[in-house]
């Protein structure tokens, strides 16, 4: 008989590498579509939005997989998921068209919405002081695009990248029946099973009627959303840019998707330890200056001089721009940490809808900006267009920061009202 304490993490555990599978699946495309792109000769546009396609549909079911995991658990309801998520995912192997691909893609993406599940039924085991470290290493599972990055170019190099929709959807076989024999229902489930009380739906989104529900969303939008966003786009950036392989630049991208999935942990431990809100700050600053070095594009410039022409160069060689990217990216995996950190600590009971809509907010931020960062690429004709983008982003969540700040500020005079940020 295993003790709370074992069960505990043992149900962390399985639940952190299960959503690294997930994600893994979910991020699939940066790799498989770049040689779709070249099969059937996509536009960045249309690429962007082959990429985005899985993020759109792990987005929207966010939201009822997390109230579905606040009603029945999150055991049956992530098992249950896991089967589901295996069958597009094999058939993916099977499209040839472009119409074919975004369909099944849709089906796929449900793999994206195993966070809600995830975050909500670990969550639901550990107590208030250990929230952030749990939620940050569960969130460590967001290192499944690394895997991605390492294991699917060298599936493509030997098998071809049909064999990659097909191992991934056996290893989904195989990972949800170890899940179940490794977890176990949480107490709080438990004791609504025998006492046959459940939360209506209606206490369940109310929370959602919030303001700072939404401000916490948007905040989520550039730190996971840009994330899941450049995890996609950036292959196809190395490739294009710096005129690498595609095994080398996926390589490559690791170094950016790896420590920025691994950070989290360490992410929840600080916002325990020094507060999320001081966290958010320090992330959207770092995030912010990297962004303004590598939104910059290569420019050579050739200036009249009095005894002849004088050329500069500027821009980012690559080993500086990975660094800067390097830097983001732990910002980003800090920054997704704390988020959800604020959440529990206002919604400690309602963490399935109001986590679940977050989530489904950061994930449209999956799905929207690689689209924009095509349509950006096809208007602007300049590769750096994408960072532009996520600079603008990230100081909108500064400035709105910046005024909730304030108001609260304010009402520190009086009474400390909460409720503004």
């Amino acid at each position: 008989m295993l003790s709370h304490t074992q069960k505990q993490w043992s149900v962390l555990s399985m639940n952190t590498v299960a959503f690294a599978a997930n994600f893994a699946v979910w991020t699939m495309f940066s790799i498989i579509g770049i040689k779709i792109k070249q099969e059937l000769n996509l536009s960045d546009t249309e690429f962007g939005i082959l990429v985005a396609t899985p993020i759109l549909t792990g987005s929207i079911t966010r939201l009822p997989l997390g109230i579905m995991t606040d009603r029945f658990g999150g055991r049956i309801v992530f098992f249950i998921h896991m089967l589901l998520v295996a069958i597009p995912t094999y058939g993916l192997a099977f499209a040839s068209e472009y119409w074919q691909y975004l369909v099944i893609g849709l089906f796929v993406g449900l793999a994206g919405g195993s966070f809600a599940i995830g975050i909500a039924y670990t969550s639901a085991w550990f107590e208030k002081d250990r929230q952030g470290t749990a939620m940050g290493i569960f969130g460590a599972g967001n290192a499944g695009a690394a895997i991605t990055n390492l294991v699917a170019p060298m599936i493509v190099v030997a098998l071809g990248w049909r064999a990659v929709p097909q191992i991934y959807s056996v290893a989904m076989v195989i990972m949800a029946v170890i899940f179940w024999f490794f977890t176990f229902n949480d107490p709080a489930h438990e004791e609504r099973k025998k006492s046959g009380k459940h939360i209506s739906l209606a206490a369940q989104l109310a929370p959602l009627k919030e303001i700072r529900v939404w401000r916490f969303g948007l905040y989520y939008y550039f730190v996971f959303g840009g994330f899941v966003a450049l995890a996609l786009w950036l292959p196809k950036y190395y490739v294009g840019e710096y005129e690498l392989d595609l095994k080398t630049a996926s390589f490559i991208t690791m170094l950016f998707t790896l420590p920025s999935g691994v950070i989290r942990a360490l992410g929840g431990w600080l916002s325990d330890k020094f507060g999320a809100r001081s966290i958010n700050w320090a992330v959207f600053w770092v995030s912010l200056v990297c962004l303004f070095f590598i939104s910059y594009p290569q420019t050579t410039m050739i200036i009249h001089g009095i005894e002849g022409d004088v050329h500069f160069k500027v821009g980012l060689n690559i080993w500086v721009f990975t660094v800067l990217v390097f830097l983001i990216g732990i910002a980003q995996g800090i920054g997704k940490a704390s988020v959800y950190r604020i959440i529990h600590d206002y919604y400690p009971a309602n963490m399935g809808s109001v986590g679940g809509m977050v989530g489904v907010i950061g994930g449209l931020g999956g799905f929207t900006l690689p689209i924009i960062f095509g349509i950006a690429n096809d208007w602007i004709g300049v590769r750096s267009s994408c960072f532009m983008v996520l600079f603008g982003i990230v100081a909108i969540c500064m400035i709105l920061m910046n005024i909730a700040i304030r108001k609260l500020r304010k009402a520190e005079g009086l009474e400390l009202d909460e409720s503004v940020y």
